[in-house]
């Protein structure tokens, strides 16, 4: 039962070690993504500010 129990700990850590290693990689690529969308929703945002909601239609 011991060994069963020290496994499972075992390959949770293992888990938590790959998965923080897969954030602390892709941190840094979701932040510069999320600057560029919002950049992009900002631009479309202020060129369609001269129109009328009416216009859209």
């Amino acid at each position: 039962m011991f060994w069963k129990i020290l496994g499972v700990v075992a390959l949770v850590w293992l888990a938590l070690i790959v998965i923080g290693a897969l954030v602390k990689a892709l941190f840094p690529i979701l932040m510069i993504s999320a600057v560029i969308f919002g950049l992009y929703l900002l631009y479309k945002a202020m060129k369609g500010s001269d129109k009328s909601p009416a216009s859209k239609l």
